[in-house]
């Protein structure tokens, strides 16, 4: 039997095994094989993480703008080089992470992850821009954009490369330095890329830590020389977090879960809608496990059955399987604990609404891939917006349906979650878009589509989605001078 691949830290430029040694599987949710090994780090290499970061902030923030420019596009580089390479690894990880993704487009779709860091690129300049405001003819105020100095990035399953690059690249941009912990669940490929970081960028400025997150995650938010955490996860983590940084009143942003509602009304485009509330945003969407995901499908009442034939017509086909097959359209869920979790609910939503399609999970869906963790798209119809299955967060292809009749009953259930991340609209009346922007208390409105997130725009949540927003100003504070002239 061959050995298994290791994949190392990243620390002060070198690729490190945990200090302590120890090693931690990599699981394919395809087969609940072990593929490779990664490292299992802990407070040891944390520390040393953290002030190889420490050390390379002065020289790092030090840089002009143009500089860091410079770096920043050869990091972009490496996803139009190794953009396969990494989506192999990626996929190996997590299963098939988005819809009709066969190994070819992801591959391009990774190389398309080179623009996050040319855009950030373009930004250094915004990041040390200030405002210049003369008090008084002998007096002038003005602000300086600065680093905050070690950022400690918490990167989730369902996208690694993406959302690490999301965060990283920007921090770098604004002048901070970084510690990237990456998901125990998915790790590999983000490991790869600090490989390939390191010859490129300075020792210390980028730095990788893999490891559960009481030994890592823990210790790196304590840390009294993180100055700033941007962390994309559960509420639950977050306020862990909060506790965890209390003492050290860390500035933090947080993009956080969602039971995000997608809204159809009677004068939609039912094609598009169809398509929009199943396959765009919620069923092969990294299988169901994306916090955006729109779980609540409210539907206006004189369209339910049309809406309803039309939506199981298009779960029946969606292709589950292995992600390296090319027909396949939805993979499996990460690991076993996630879908234990989501039969649950499955199980769940049987005795509390009515089944309108799906439901099934285990190998009989691929019996090809016996060991994977498949769980086929399930609908539910409830007019209870109170039930679990409606007010929690399931994070894999289960959604429920809710009627409606008026606009106002409509905005009170959207509303009525304590989740405020996303939400979808489709209709043709233009006074109503407008209405329902308005009254919908998300942080994203998405009007007859779904999942349009450009980096040109914020994305973030309100309530228990989280604040704040991955923007390079994020990664700055603006500091005030008071200059007396005469």
């Amino acid at each position: 039997m061959a050995e298994l691949p290791e994949y190392r830290n990243l620390i002060n430029g070198q690729i490190r095994r945990a200090a302590s040694g120890k090693v931690l599987d990599s699981i394919n949710p395809a087969t609940g094989e072990v593929w490779a090994r990664i490292a299992a780090s802990d407070r040891t290499d944390v520390d040393a993480a953290v002030a190889a970061a420490s050390a390379a902030f002065p020289a790092w923030s030090a840089l002009p703008a143009a500089g860091r420019a410079q770096y920043l596009q050869r990091v972009g580089e490496i996803f139009r080089k190794y953009g396969e390479e990494l989506t192999r690894l990626e996929m190996l990880d997590i299963g098939c992470h988005a819809r009709k993704k066969n190994v070819p487009q992801s591959a391009a779709g990774l190389s398309g992850l080179s623009f996050l860091w040319d855009r950030a690129a373009g930004l250094t300049l915004q990041a040390v821009t200030g405002r210049s405001v003369p008090l008084d003819p002998t007096t002038l105020g003005f602000t300086r954009r600065e680093p905050f100095g070690v950022v400690a990035a918490v990167v989730p399953f369902n996208a690694p490369l993406a959302m690490a690059s999301s965060k990283m690249s920007l921090a770098l941009a604004a002048g901070n330095t970084v510690v990237v912990k990456p998901p125990e669940q998915a790790s590999v490929a983000i490991l790869r890329f600090g490989e390939l970081l390191s010859e490129i960028l300075p020792p210390g400025v980028v730095n990788i830590v893999s490891g559960l997150g009481a030994e890592v995650g823990d210790p790196l938010v304590r840390h009294p020389d993180v100055r700033k955490i941007t962390m994309t996860g559960s509420p639950g983590t977050a306020r862990a977090i909060q506790r965890a940084a209390a003492d050290n009143l860390t500035s933090m942003i947080f993009e956080l879960g969602g039971k995000s509602p997608n809204i159809v009304f009677a004068d939609a485009d039912l094609d598009k809608a169809a398509d929009g509330v199943t396959t765009q945003a919620i069923f092969t969407t990294n299988a169901g496990q994306a916090c955006v995901g729109g779980s609540r499908i409210l539907i206006q009442r004189p369209i339910l059955d049309e809406m309803l034939r039309r939506m199981k017509a298009i779960t029946q086909e969606i292709v589950i399987g292995d992600p390296f097959d090319a027909a396949t359209t939805m993979g499996p869920l990460i690991s076993r604990a996630q879908y234990d979790k989501v039969v649950g609910y499955i199980e769940l939503g049987k005795k509390e609404a009515t089944l309108l399609c799906g439901g099934r999970y285990g190998a009989e869906l691929v019996p090809s891939r016996p060991g994977g963790n498949w769980v086929e798209p399930t609908l539910f119809l409830t007019t209870d917006n109170a039930l679990r299955i409606c007010q929690e967060e399931i994070f894999g292809p289960v959604a429920a349906v809710i009627p409606f009749d008026t606009e106002e009953e409509a905005i009170a259930i959207a509303n009525d979650s304590r989740y405020g991340l996303a939400s979808g609209l489709w209709t043709r009346d233009l006074a109503r878009v407008h209405r329902f922007v308005r009254d919908i208390r998300s942080g994203n409105v998405w009007v007859n589509t779904y999942l349009q997130t450009r980096y040109e725009l914020p994305f973030g949540g309100i309530k228990d989605s989280g604040y704040g927003h991955d923007d390079i100003l994020e990664f700055t504070f603006e500091k005030t001078a008071v200059v007396a002239t005469g």
